[in-house]
């Protein structure tokens, strides 16, 4: 690839910190709706911003921070790309998008490995697999949303607090744009490695 070449690559990779556009549950105006910023990749210089430290809901864009702390995990040595997570009847029930795990006394409960699960949540944003991860790494979704919560603080997004794993509604659940910039530059910086992930296509 050519300097050129891959300097358009660098760009194309910062888009994914780039823009960001959240919906609230009842906002004042269509104007309120969204927020935005545009940073640069390389050099953190923020390009364009509105309204980037309001508060919004970040949706599915909460997987971001789930797949953070599921790298993390992996890095820990706590598992590895091939270790198998069985989803919980909990997991099994949750809304779509999903990747559409079951559980049945019968059957038992189905089980796939942590690098599909990772496919699961970045490309179809799969909500059973987000529970599924949750349960995996905090016990119950409602302790791991708190260590999300709480190491969201750690990397710089101060006006974060995480109430799920997978970005369903809840009125607790909280982000700005400048915070998820933040979150989507971590993911770039501290695990280069997994960032293939984020460029599959399906």
């Amino acid at each position: 690839m050519t300097s050129a070449g891959g300097s358009k690559m660098r760009m194309i990779a910062g888009a994914f910190l780039a823009l960001f556009a959240f919906g609230v549950a009842a906002p004042a105006s269509a104007q309120d709706r969204y927020s935005a910023i545009v940073m640069d990749a390389r050099t953190n210089e923020v390009l364009l911003e509105d309204q980037a430290d309001e508060a919004r809901f970040p949706a599915s864009l909460t997987k971001m921070m789930t797949l953070y702390m599921l790298f993390e995990a992996i890095e820990r040595g706590d598992l590895t790309l091939e270790t198998r997570l069985t989803a919980s009847r909990n997991a099994a029930r949750q809304p779509p998008s999903r990747l559409g795990l079951a559980c049945s006394r019968r059957r038992g409960c189905d089980s796939i490995t942590v690098d599909q699960a990772i496919r699961a949540l970045a490309v179809q944003s799969a909500n059973d697999v987000a529970v599924m991860v949750a349960e995996r790494l905090g016990g119950t979704e409602a302790r791991f949303s708190a260590n999300m919560t709480a190491r969201a603080r750690e990397i710089g997004m101060t006006h974060t607090r995480f109430a799920n794993a997978s970005g369903l509604p809840d009125t607790r659940h909280q982000t700005t744009a400048r915070d998820m910039a933040t979150l989507s530059q971590a993911l770039w910086h501290d695990f280069p490695q997994y960032y293939h992930y984020f460029q599959t296509p399906s």
